[in-house]
């Protein structure tokens, strides 16, 4: 099998590693030398747009967003001008719906097909190849990633037509982003009134109020350990995906719509290169307190 891997940032370089372990032969490039250099001694061929479209069956992209997917598809020197008959791209970025459904039927006009499969489970889930993998598309394509979905995540599957793999990660972003709000929110609240929060953490984390997103981002933030898994500057950009997907829809989505103001809060205050469980020194500001462990 031979892959083409665009896009080595916090996601991509890990899960570029975990195809090489597998076997996988890889084609990798990205802006940054030293993520190159790093899976190169790790086993994989530095490649332009242009081979890698000329020589890899299969192409990942896993870059910021939309545009730049379609920069690195359809740009000058792009993939799509090599790319032969028969190949598949598979988007794995956190993109609008009708950005993946317009690479989508550009590329179908060339006879080669596109899935767009974003994920979930953060650097994480890309370094032990768990990650959830949400695609759309044409099942026959879904089947043909399926043996490289199964190399970078537990799970993987198929939602429907192009553009939904998109639109469920949107729904992953509102979900995950909103639970990290109003855990901070509560948290900051049980802090300033002098209850230990993490106590407050070990008595509810086994009721209703427990979940995923509590159990991973409550011990970072009593560290307070920012250093990014997912971090804002990401999140920033998929919840203005939300809110402009959603109002395209004339969807109205009120809590989402506060969360935004929230991470452009954030934005404007210089922790954009925060993890998302960052999300809590907001919170903090609005209360004058810290949440942290006692020992902290």
């Amino acid at each position: 099998m031979r892959v083409g891997f665009i896009g080595l940032g916090i996601m991509g370089r890990p899960m570029t590693k975990n195809l090489l372990k597998a076997g996988v032969e890889v084609y990798a490039t990205d802006l940054n030398a030293e993520a190159v250099k790093d899976v190169v001694e790790a086993g994989a061929k530095e490649a332009d747009y242009a081979t890698i479209g000329a020589e890899c069956p299969i192409v990942i992209t896993m870059v910021p967003n939309g545009q730049i997917v379609q920069s690195i598809l359809f740009g000058e020197n792009g993939v799509a001008g090599t790319l032969k008959k028969g190949s598949i791209v598979c988007d794995m970025s956190s993109v609008l719906p009708t950005e993946s459904q317009v690479c989508y039927k550009k590329l179908k006009e060339q006879g080669v097909a596109f899935v767009d499969a974003p994920v979930s489970g953060g650097e994480t889930g890309a370094i032990a190849g768990t990650l959830a993998i949400m695609a759309g598309g044409d099942e026959e394509d879904f089947n043909r990633m399926k043996p490289v979905f199964d190399i970078l995540g537990s799970s993987a599957i198929l939602i429907g037509p192009s553009g939904s793999g998109s639109t469920t990660k949107l729904c992953n972003q509102m979900i995950v982003n909103n639970t990290i709000a109003v855990v901070s929110e509560a948290y900051v609240f049980a802090t300033k009134a002098g209850a230990d929060p993490a106590k407050v953490y070990q008595a509810i984390k086994g009721g209703l109020a427990g979940s995923a997103v509590m159990d991973q981002k409550i011990p970072k933030i009593l560290a307070r350990d920012f250093k990014p898994g997912g971090p804002i500057r990401i999140n920033h950009k998929d919840i203005k995906n939300c809110v402009n997907a959603a109002h395209a829809l004339d969807v109205p989505i009120p809590y989402t719509a506060q969360l935004y103001e929230i991470l452009q809060t954030l934005k404007v205050h210089g922790h954009m290169n925060d993890d998302h469980g960052g999300i809590v020194q907001y919170f903090e500001k609005l209360a004058d307190c810290e949440v942290k462990s006692p020992e902290k």
